[in-house]
């Protein structure tokens, strides 16, 4: 397996600003490796949120992560603002790959990046259904 490679923010078409908390550092004085798979899932979901495509009380239909991984190039530590870039590199039928990249301040290089699949459920029997089509139609517009 070929060794990651910090991601630049020009390859991202899509970002959300996040901030760090006192919490999210560990005992060697940074960001946590769990408080990176929280950030994806808070810029993620946050995103679907604000852009209406996700009802997370309501919703007949729900993204559930199937798979995730991260790989770290520098540290992150509170107060550090973030930046999450966001892309979208794979449409199923009932699911999606995001790629996310987390920038440190404003910093041009990643700091840590990995990806989250989702795969779009009915709330109720939790069997994958076919993405909604105004997600899709959205994600499409984000695929690379």
């Amino acid at each position: 397996m070929a060794k990651a490679h910090p991601l630049s923010r020009e390859e991202f078409g899509l970002f959300r600003k996040l901030q760090t908390r006192w919490s999210d550092n560990d005992i060697y004085g940074h960001m946590n490796n769990v408080v990176h798979y929280s950030l994806f899932d808070t810029a993620i979901n946050g995103w679907l949120i604000a852009e209406g495509l996700l009802d997370v009380h309501k919703g007949e239909v729900v993204g559930l992560v199937v798979e995730t991984g991260c790989s770290y190039f520098s540290e992150m530590a509170f107060p550090d603002a973030v930046v999450a870039g966001i892309r979208v590199a794979h449409l199923g039928n009932s699911s999606v790959r995001y790629e996310i990249a987390l920038f440190r301040n404003d910093e041009e290089r990643a700091s840590a990046q990995g990806h989250f699949v989702h795969v779009y459920v009915d709330r109720d029997n939790r069997k994958p259904v076919p993405l909604p089509f105004a997600l899709r139609d959205r994600l499409e517009d984000m695929l690379r």
